[in-house]
């Protein structure tokens, strides 16, 4: 786990310039919830903002957000990016996931977008059973371990696939969240994504460890994988355009009574 913390404490500063944000499924949350007026959220795992700026820009003065990760240096980029858009209506948090320091039933939404693999799952399910409302809302935003298997890194990257062993499958969660009585899954969107780009970027992307799965990779596994990667990339696309689709999913999660 130490070694995670210390892989986002270094990543923070170019972490938005090295992830892909998907405003696709803050739309169909926007659509969902649009018949309500006042909505007080938190973004779990929230990292460098690139997710909260969507929140806030989609919403308005709609919502309030308090943005919680464990990692100060990135809430203190989150500060940055949300200060360079002049958006209103946050408050970052350092907090864990297993003691939040937000009132019981206090909030209408939760949002764990790219994160719930990160952060250990019963704490995670626990705390939104506490802090949400009655008929509140729970959105997952990830990719389950089939899917990781499918894209670029999964298919092409030596040992990525095995090497993620936190991304979950659909049973496994509802089997998790079966332990929750007040939660129950809703609807779930499926997404898929067409991606481009180049192998220079690609391999620049993977030096900059821009998922944490490479700090599973010893350097000497690290390097020989990042040069089969190449050699395979370059065998099956055109290395000055590489074009797939990753796929991810958003479970709606309920709070019920």
């Amino acid at each position: 786990m130490k070694d995670i913390r210390d892989h986002f404490s270094r990543l923070a500063p170019i972490y938005t310039r090295v992830r892909t944000t998907d405003k696709e499924p803050v739309l169909f949350i926007q659509e969902m919830l649009q018949s309500v007026p006042k909505i007080s959220a938190t973004n779990l795992g929230c990292g460098a903002g690139r997710y909260d700026y969507l929140f806030l820009k989609h919403f308005k003065s709609r919502l309030t957000l308090f943005c919680v990760d464990s990692n100060q240096e990135m809430l203190d980029q989150l500060v940055k990016t949300l200060g360079r858009h002049r958006a209103e209506g946050y408050y970052p948090i350092r907090a864990s996931v297993d003691r939040l320091p937000l009132r019981t039933q206090s909030l209408d939404c939760l949002f764990s977008f790219n994160s719930v693999h990160l952060l250990p799952i019963r704490d995670l399910f626990r705390e939104a059973s506490r802090v949400l409302k009655n008929d509140g809302y729970f959105f997952i935003y990830t990719r389950f371990r089939s899917q990781n298997e499918r894209n670029i890194w999964g298919r092409w990257f030596p040992l990525f696939a095995e090497k993620e062993k936190r991304l979950y499958e659909l049973r496994e969660l509802k089997t998790l969240l079966g332990d929750y009585p007040y939660l129950s899954l809703g609807p779930i969107q499926y997404f898929q994504y067409d991606r481009s780009s180049t192998l220079r970027q690609l391999v620049a992307r993977a030096r900059n460890f821009h998922y944490s799965t490479f700090r599973f990779y010893t350097e000497e596994e690290f390097e020989q994988s990042l040069q089969q990667f190449r050699n395979n990339i370059s065998t099956q696309f055109e290395p000055g355009s590489v074009n797939w689709q990753d796929e991810n999913v958003l479970l709606v999660v309920r709070r019920q009574r």
